[in-house]
């Protein structure tokens, strides 16, 4: 435990100044936390499910609060939440399938009559999956086949009954954190090839002779663009430099490096220029429940130009960007300000005090806020590494990842840490 604990408080230290840049890396980072955290929990024989939710809670809230604006902790600690949530389910509805086959087959030898137990066992677990996320097509296919393999593992126990539910029991204490850790090894590496499976979607989206327009520097654009170089489209790219920091000028020489046309412009010129663009394609820094996008600083102006002139507006962003809350939620109204500094430098600043009031007061205050929102309605199109899906489908998405249970842990979190 000892290692596991500064494991923590230094991802705790550098959550909370600003070490780790990039929401990937934070995601994928907050998940090896949580893996060593879980992996070093002594669960008790009974309630062992509700006695690692409340750690992982713990610990979850912990690290949303130190760095409540990076969206994607709090959306890795909700999505190991419902891992453990569902591999109890999992667990159990194996076991109640498994000791209704035994009891089945101890009264009568019909084979036919021992499968109503396993169908209604089946029906139970759906049901209580139900009651945490709303039933979609893919979750319903998934299902099937778990159905199917539980009865078959749990048949081929013991003789006697009450073998066979010591050995259910057994087995569900044995199986819950090793199951959980494999879901969080799984989701460390969607996470860690989620650039890779976007990049392959860009020979559908981006055709010959096309004027794509992008603002900043996002690695999921760059690999998009390069992936549709590589499959040998011909087009033209427009970056807008993302002033203050000016990050789309990195990205402009990355695409240039690549053998891409690339134009650099500046912010203020896309309006100027989106009359001769075909798409938009930006990166984002979370995706909200209703579709909005939480994006760097100027894009919302981006997105307008291109609703007024009908030009698509993409947006690209892994599985672990997809945020359960809305934008009216208190922590997702919080906004990091960056230092003056990318602004107006220090020495043209110290001209701007009035040293006739005490030390010196400022004449001039900087605002340097680092994002913006975009309502869903100025979107056109969301490319995960699931697919191309529409604003309007991103709730149903979102709850096949997300249990309803734990939705409040940010809000809880943050308010504790305000009243305090």
């Amino acid at each position: 435990m000892p290692d596991v604990l500064s494991l923590v408080s230094e991802f705790l230290v550098k959550l909370k100044k600003r070490k780790i840049e990039g929401s990937k890396a934070t995601a994928k980072l907050t998940a090896e936390v949580l893996r060593a955290f879980i992996s070093q929990q002594r669960l008790p024989q009974n309630n062992q499910a509700e006695s690692l939710i409340y750690a992982v809670k713990t610990v979850g809230a912990e690290l949303v609060d130190a760095n409540p604006v990076e969206l994607s902790v709090g959306n890795i600690v909700r999505r190991v939440l419902h891992i453990i949530r569902e591999e109890e389910l999992s667990l159990t509805s194996a076991a109640v399938g498994g000791l209704s086959l035994i009891a089945g087959s101890d009264d009568e030898g019909d084979d036919n009559e021992a499968c109503h137990p396993v169908l209604s066992a089946s029906a139970v677990a759906a049901a209580s999956r139900n009651a945490l996320r709303p039933p979609s097509l893919q979750t319903l296919l998934e299902d099937l086949p778990r159905a199917a393999a539980a009865p078959q593992k749990s048949s081929s126990g013991g003789d006697s009954e009450g073998k066979s539910k010591s050995a259910d029991k057994n087995s569900i204490t044995r199986k819950l954190k090793h199951n959980v850790i494999e879901a969080i090894n799984e989701l460390i590496q969607e996470i860690s090839t989620c650039n890779e499976q976007i990049a392959e979607q860009a020979v559908e989206h981006i055709h010959h002779n096309e004027v794509i327009l992008t603002l900043g520097s996002s690695m999921t654009v760059l690999d998009f663009l390069c992936a549709a170089k590589e499959k040998k489209r011909s087009f033209r790219v427009f970056v807008a430099e993302g002033a203050p920091r000016f990050s789309g000028q990195c990205l402009a020489k990355e695409l240039a490096s690549r053998g891409l046309q690339t134009t650099v412009i500046t912010d203020s010129a896309v309006f100027a220029v989106i009359s001769r663009v075909n798409m938009v394609i930006v990166g984002a820094h979370a995706i909200m429940a209703n579709g909005g996008v939480i994006a760097p600083v100027g894009m919302n102006m981006v997105a307008l130009a291109a609703k007024r002139h009908a030009v698509p507006f993409v947006v690209l962003a892994g599985t672990h960007k997809l945020c359960p809350l809305y934008p009216h939620n208190p922590e997702v109204l919080l906004n990091e300000l960056r230092s003056p500094s990318e602004v107006l430098d220090f020495g043209e600043f110290s001209d701007c005090l009035d040293f006739g009031v005490g030390s010196g007061s400022p004449l001039v205050h900087v605002l340097n806020p680092a994002f913006d929102y975009v309502p869903p309605d100025l979107v056109s199109l969301f490319i995960t590494d699931t697919g191309g899906h529409n604003p309007s489908y991103m709730y149903r998405l979102i709850a096949d990842y997300y249990s309803a249970d734990d939705l409040v842990l940010q809000w809880r979190s943050t308010t504790a840490a305000s009243s305090s």
